[in-house]
C-alpha cells in the first residue's frame, strides 16, 4: 500500500508539472484555467505535434505562430460580449492575423469582409473603412474566433480534423458556462452546428447565411441586421453596446 505522504508528494509534483506546462501556453490567463483540461490533454499535444511536423516539412502555415491564439489574447474571457465564429483562417499571403474575417491594414479586403461591411452600412449606416483590421471590435469584447486556428498556404481546410475543432468547442463551452448574456453570431451551417452547444436561455444566438459571395448572393445574409440586434440585446441586458464604427 502506497504511503499517503508519498502520494501527496506525487500529486504536488504532478500539479507543478501541469502549472509549468500551462505557463508555457501563450494564451491570456483568463482562459488558461477554464481550458486547462484541454490544454494539458492528448488532443492538444497531437495538435502541437501536427504543427511541428508541418514546420519540419517547411510548410507555410497561417497565421504566424505568435498570432494563432490572438482572438483569445485580444478578448479576455471576462470581457466577452459577443462571438463572431468563422471557419478557417484566410490562406493567402499576409491575410490571416488570428482574428476571424479580419486582415491587417494594407491587405486587400477579402470578399466575405466586403459583404460584412456592406451589411454594416445597410444595418447601421456606418461607412466602412478602407482597411480590414477588426481589432477595435476585439478590444471591445467581440471574440473573433475561427473554428480552426491554422491553415497551410493556398490549401483551404488543410488543417481541419486535426483537433482545432475540439479546441474551439471547448472555448465555446467555457463561454457558455462562465459568461452570461453573450451574443453568438453564427454565419453559415458550419458555425451554426457549433451553436448547438450554446444555452439559448443564457445567451442570444443570431443565425444567418455565410457572408462569402457564394452563400450571401443566394440570400439570407444581406439584411440579417446582426449588428443592431446585438446592441439592442446588450442594451436590454444593461451591457454597454459595441461601437461597430472602425477607424478610417
Amino acid at each position: 500500500m502506497q504511503d499517503s505522504g508519498v502520494a501527496d508528494l506525487q500529486n504536488i509534483s504532478t500539479d507543478e508539472q501541469h502549472q509549468s506546462r500551462l505557463a508555457r501556453v501563450k494564451i491570456d490567463d483568463s482562459w488558461k484555467l477554464p481550458l486547462a483540461d484541454f490544454l494539458l490533454g492528448d488532443t492538444m499535444q497531437n495538435l502541437r505535434n501536427f504543427l511541428a511536423e508541418a514546420q519540419q516539412d517547411q510548410q507555410i502555415v497561417y497565421p504566424p505562430n505568435a498570432q494563432i491564439f490572438r482572438a483569445l489574447n485580444d478578448t479576455p474571457l471576462d470581457q466577452v460580449k459577443a462571438v463572431i465564429l468563422g471557419q478557417d483562417p484566410y490562406h493567402g499571403l499576409g491575410q490571416a492575423n488570428g482574428l476571424s474575417f479580419s486582415v491587417n491594414k494594407g491587405i486587400d479586403l477579402p470578399p466575405s469582409l466586403r459583404n460584412i461591411y456592406h451589411e454594416l452600412r445597410t444595418d447601421l449606416g456606418i461607412s466602412p473603412p478602407m482597411h480590414g483590421d477588426l481589432s477595435k471590435w476585439a478590444e471591445q469584447g467581440v471574440l473573433l474566433l475561427n473554428s480552426v486556428l491554422t491553415v497551410e498556404q493556398a490549401k483551404p481546410t488543410s488543417h481541419q480534423k486535426q483537433g482545432w475543432e475540439q479546441f474551439t468547442d471547448a472555448v465555446i463551452d467555457v463561454i457558455n458556462e462562465h459568461r452570461q448574456s453573450v451574443v453568438f453570431i453564427l454565419w453559415g451551417a458550419y458555425a451554426q452546428r457549433k451553436g448547438q452547444r450554446i444555452d439559448s436561455n443564457k445567451h442570444l444566438i443570431l443565425k444567418a447565411a455565410h457572408p462569402s459571395p457564394l452563400s450571401a448572393n443566394r440570400g439570407g445574409f444581406f439584411g440579417c441586421k446582426v449588428f443592431s440586434k446585438t446592441n439592442h440585446y446588450l442594451n436590454a441586458q444593461g451591457i454597454a453596446p459595441i461601437d461597430w464604427q472602425l477607424d478610417a
